[in-house]
């Protein structure tokens, strides 16, 4: 494997593994009060803008990493509007 390759393979697996504990979290705890809806909008469609570029320039590696991690950012910004939006609870 060439070295260019192997480079984008660990940045592929970085990518992804970087949103799992803040998915993980949301998931679990339903906490989203310190997300910035803005950026996770942001990192959202930026995930879709390098998806639409990997199937347009036919390159796997990109669409497979971005397709992940837009889904994982779209988890996390799902939530962060779910719960802005749903009516408070009575303590």
């Amino acid at each position: 494997m060439d070295s260019g390759l192997l480079v984008g393979y660990l940045a592929s697996i970085c990518s992804v593994a970087s949103f799992i504990p803040q998915v993980w979290k949301v998931m679990r705890s339903g906490d989203t009060e310190a997300i910035s809806v803005r950026m996770y909008v942001l990192t959202v469609t930026g995930f879709a803008l390098w998806t639409t570029f990997g199937f347009l320039r036919g390159e796997w590696p990109i669409i497979l990493t971005n397709s992940v991690c837009f889904c994982l950012s779209g988890i996390v910004l799902f939530q962060k509007l779910r719960t802005r939006h749903s009516p408070e609870r009575p303590s």
